[in-house]
């Protein structure tokens, strides 16, 4: 943890929100939380094609890793597959949670890629005046 603190504690960050041991962290000192809130069929569609990608390029991800052989999506209960399928719904309620506790976050949902795509096209506008 001391290093997502120190990471923070930089007047600009930027990260995702997918370690639990870090989430509260990140929420009190954030300013912003963006939520693609995207489809359950968008996500999979895309987790699926990313991962035989991967895989059939062997592509090295990070830390050295590589995709596992795609017949792990049956017998590895933490596949990234099994995980993005399972963990889907969950945030929608870590969201609301955060929001509760951290009421200086701003929290910007958004349901497409079309949604996230406008938005960033304002974000930057925005940021470059």
């Amino acid at each position: 943890m001391e290093d997502v603190a120190a990471f923070t504690a930089r007047a600009e960050w930027a990260t995702e929100w997918l370690y639990s041991d870090a989430r509260d962290l990140l929420a009190s000192r954030a300013h912003l939380l963006v939520w693609l809130d995207y489809p359950r069929p968008l996500v999979m569609v895309r987790v699926l094609r990313r991962t035989i990608r991967r895989r059939l390029r062997r592509e090295v991800l990070w830390n050295g890793n590589v995709e596992a052989p795609l017949r792990t999506v049956f017998t590895d209960a933490d596949h990234i597959v099994r995980w993005a399928w399972r963990t889907h719904s969950k945030w929608s309620s870590l969201v609301e949670g955060a929001a509760a506790m951290h009421p200086q976050l701003t929290i910007v949902r958004l349901r497409s890629p079309r949604e996230a795509e406008t938005w960033l096209s304002g974000a930057f506008a925005r940021a470059t005046r």
